[in-house]
């Protein structure tokens, strides 16, 4: 991705979910995608696709579920 597109995309997430701790950050190997971090901590990746359009994949952690047992 170009650095106008993740700036645009980080603005997006940081206005539409209210919350400046929203931070894309440019993968190295991965040039269509960028990791998504909310305070520092990895929460997901978002995707180009082949049509232009961004995708987020976010993992979700059966430990990291409140009432989780380890």
């Amino acid at each position: 991705m170009h650095p106008e597109e993740v700036s645009r995309l980080q603005s997006y997430l940081q206005g539409k979910l209210k919350n400046t701790g929203f931070a894309l950050k440019i993968r190295e190997k991965a040039r269509d995608s960028v990791e998504v971090l909310l305070n520092g901590e990895f929460i997901g990746v978002i995707y180009k696709d082949e049509d232009g359009d961004f995708n987020f994949d976010m993992p979700i952690l059966e430990i990291d579920l409140p009432g989780a047992t380890s």
